[in-house]
């Protein structure tokens, strides 16, 4: 598995806390979406794993395309 599977084709709103370290499922395999839950076992792909800055809802990609994870940047548009 070289690409990853689309989850979605737009993104996921989700409430990120300050400071809490989320794990986004890069491989598209997480029956947990947008979050990792392991799936990737056995692939190429890792999470992306990265700590929150400030508390707020953020636009989570899902179709798994995007230039900037974990983050949604418009991509499933091209989809």
């Amino acid at each position: 598995m070289d690409q990853p599977k689309s989850a979605g084709s737009a993104p996921q709103m989700e409430p990120l806390e300050e400071g809490k370290t989320y794990a986004w499922c890069s491989c598209g395999l997480s029956e947990n979406q947008p979050w990792c839950n392991g799936a990737h076992s056995g692939t190429s792909f890792q999470p992306k794993v990265f700590k929150a800055e400030e508390s707020k809802q953020a636009a989570m990609c899902t179709c798994k395309l995007t230039k900037n994870p974990p983050f949604c940047d418009g991509s499933h548009r091209a989809m």
